[in-house]
This record gives structure tokens, sequence and C-alpha cells, in this order.
């Protein structure tokens, strides 16, 4: 059987004892650094207790409201976003883009609405930088969040009929309207994440920071794990594999998670090296977060999500539950891969890294 690994942006199939690559790094240097993240190297590492050294966080030993935390970057996330989208003519498009935008409250519920932006925030805090510096790509990262979410709910798509408690975009504006609707939102988060920051952030990180977003919805992330998701339906678990999910959750929900801890350190002026940090551990929370996700799917109803459930066992899509076997399979993973992305914080402070590591535990036990 083939095997598929993504290393950052570059693509790695095992086939026939021959290894392919397809990436745009030249430097085997620069590809010894990076490290494959995968389900099957997850499950066979070796647990216990982590232990972290004196100056670092330990979630089990501090203290941190997150709750209170989330709300109060949700609460400024949503005033930004509201300024960001203005009635103007025509009306309906603009109504429409507001009605997925900004329905979420105080987005502490479902926590995906706000997953983008709370590491992105909280990692350019991390490195030096501030609520301000971060806004702006907060707020591009949040509208691609939306547009990929209008899109993935169509009939075409996962034809889902609820989203965050009410009818999908579609449902209510129309399926042609809908598709402009994400159009709209794509474009407008770099027309937001160019304009807004300038002056706060210099123009060659404002420059990376873009170039790393948009890598993230084409055809090397979000579009990639749409493709192969479309293509798996009504496949046996047994006979596409768990790299075939893996590939799927890696580009369709852990690569936007990704990109926002990444741009976040960015915008804030860090290291490579803390970059990286932050990429592998937003890494390891988006797999955890679609882990957590797919068993919610077939465990709670719509009304306890806020969202259509159930619709992947009845469109034959592939699901961490089915492909690994069971519940204890599922359990034993997320806490591997909570442990594992708490690691890449060892060494941060203690105080500025409390929202990432929390936020990690959050997604671990979260119930919708």
């Amino acid at each position: 059987m083939d095997t598929v690994h993504l290393i950052s942006s570059s693509l790695f199939i095992q086939s026939k004892g021959r290894r392919y690559t397809y990436n745009s790094i030249s430097s085997v240097k620069s590809l010894q650094k990076r490290t494959v993240l995968s389900v099957s190297s997850v499950l066979t590492s070796q647990g216990g207790d982590m232990i972290l050294p004196e100056g670092t966080c330990n979630d089990l030993n501090f203290t941190f409201d997150f709750k209170s935390y989330m709300i109060r970057k949700a609460e400024s996330v949503n005033a930004a976003l509201d300024v960001s989208v203005p009635l103007l003519k025509p009306l309906t498009i603009q109504e429409a883009m507001r009605y997925s935008l900004l329905r979420g409250g105080k987005r502490v519920r479902p926590l995906l609405c706000i997953a983008a932006n709370t590491p992105l925030i909280a990692a350019c805090e991390l490195v030096g930088g501030d609520e301000a510096t971060a806004m702006s790509a907060a707020c591009a990262v949040e509208m691609i969040h939306v547009s990929s979410l209008i899109h993935d709910d169509l009939p075409c798509m996962d034809n889902a009929d609820v989203r965050r408690g009410k009818p999908t975009n579609h449902k209510v504006f129309g399926e042609g309207l809908a598709v402009l609707t994400g159009d709209a939102l794509l474009a407008l988060a770099f027309e937001n994440m160019t304009v807004v920051s300038s002056g706060l952030v210099s123009p060659e990180r404002t420059v990376r920071a873009v170039i790393e977003l948009a890598k993230t919805i084409g055809t090397k992330g979000l579009v990639a794990g749409q493709v192969i998701d479309l293509s798996s339906e009504g496949l046996n678990p047994e006979v596409a594999g768990i790299e075939r999910l893996e590939f799927i959750h890696l580009h369709k929900t852990a690569a936007l998670l990704e990109a926002a801890a990444v741009i976040g350190v960015i915008m804030g002026g860090g290291t490579d090296e803390e970059m990286e940090k932050l990429r592998k551990y937003a890494r390891c929370i988006g797999l955890l977060f679609q882990v957590v996700d797919d068993i919610l799917d077939v465990t709670k109803s719509t009304e306890e999500l806020g969202k259509s459930t159930g619709k992947d066992a009845i469109a034959g899509k592939l699901t961490y539950p089915e492909a690994l076997l069971g519940l204890e399979k599922w359990r034993e993973l997320a806490e591997k891969l909570s442990r594992k992305a708490k690691e890449q914080l060892l060494g941060f402070d203690s105080d500025k890294v409390a929202p990432l590591v929390a936020l990690a535990s959050y997604i671990a036990s979260r119930n919708n």
C-alpha cells in the first residue's frame, strides 16, 4: 500500500520501496529538520505523562481562565469583522456575508468558529506582538474559514442544512448566492489582511503572511483535502487506508490552523525556530480537532452540536472512528495528539503560552 505523508508544504509518497518527493525545497538539510506527523506514528509513540521543566507551562499545574480568554478575544474579533463587512450595495451579498460571518455570538461554541483565530492571536502575543498587530490576519483567517464552510455545506459537497445552529447559507440565500458569498469572503480576506495591517506590520512580513495563507487554501491545502474527500466517498476504510484519511484532515482541518499559528508568529516578528514549533503544535491540534469532531458526529445530535450530524456515515465518508476501529483507539489518539501538541510549547514563557496549552486541552475534551 502506498503511504502518504505531509511535511509542511511537501508531500512524500512511499510506494513499493521507493520514496517520491514533491516539494519546493531543494536543501536536504532543510528537509531533515522537518518532522513527519502521521496518525500511525502518534499511535505507536510511547505514552506516559509529559513532565514540563521549570519555567514552562503544564496545564495540570496552573490555573488559566480559558473561557474568559476566549470570550475576550472573540469579542475583539467580532467587532473587527463587523466593521470589515458594512452594509453596502448590493445589499443581498453583504447580508449573506454577514449572515455566515457574524452569527457566531461570543464564538465559544462551536470552537471551530474561533479556533483559527485563537492560535493566531496567541502565537503573535507569544513571540512579542500584540492583538492589534494580529487582528487583520485573524479576521482574514476567519473569513477564509467561513468561506470554506459555506462551500463545504453546498449540496454538491457535504449537502448540510444546519451550521452553528442555523440554516446554512445556501438554504437562506440560495446556492448561487452562497457560492458568490464564499468567493467574496475569500477576496475580502486578502484585502483586509493587506490594507488594515498597513502601518502596523512591515510590508515584508505582510507579504510572507499572505503567501503562507494563499498556499494553505489552494491545491496544497484546503482544496487538495476537499478533492480527496470527495473522491473517497463510499470507499472501504480498509482499502482506503488511514493514510488517505490523514491526508484529508491534514489539509482540510489542520492546514488552516497551522497557517493561523505560523501567520501569528510572522506578524509578531517571531523567529524561524518559534515558527516551526508553533507549526507543529497547530498541526497536532488540527488533527486532534478532527478526531474529536468525527466522534461527535456519530455520538451527538444535531441540536447538541448546532450542525447536521450523521451525514458522514450516510455519504460513506471516511472517519476516524470507523478507520481506527472504535472509540478506544480514538481516545488513545486524542490523548497522544494533545500531549504531542503541548510538547511543542516547551521553552516558551509560561504566562504567554498558557492560552495555547489550554486550547489543546479544550479541544481534546470538548463535547460540541
